[in-house]
């Protein structure tokens, strides 16, 4: 890490910087103390990025970590389940159904009173 080079901050974090000091200027005060003021704040939003990028590794790492223990102790604990399906058929049904047919051969065999 130690030659690792140092970025440059985002245009966007530049221009937030220099808005918030802007905002909090005090009269009298010169534009070289407020481009100081912008740079701390600068450097100050790059640490909590740094911070929230490290948090959110730390969390998908015991993210993943969880997943695999879990993942392993389902498939060594876990005794195998047979899952048996009975089908019962509704009787209603099948009253419908032959009451249909009887009517249906009724109606064609009867004659049609006219």
């Amino acid at each position: 890490m130690a030659n690792r080079k140092q970025s440059t901050p985002s245009p966007e974090t530049q221009a937030e910087a220099m808005r918030i000091a802007k905002g909090t200027q005090k009269e009298g005060q010169t534009k070289e103390q407020t481009r100081l003021i912008a740079l701390g704040i600068q450097k100050g939003i790059e640490q909590y990025k740094k911070q929230q990028k490290a948090k959110a590794r730390e969390h998908d790492k015991l993210k993943k970590k969880i997943a695999r223990t879990k993942a392993s102790n389902d498939a060594d604990n876990a005794p195998e389940v047979v899952t048996e399906t009975i089908y019962q058929q509704s009787k209603l049904a099948w009253g419908l159904l032959v009451a249909s047919w009887i009517g249906f051969i009724a109606y064609l065999l009867l004659p049609t009173f006219k």
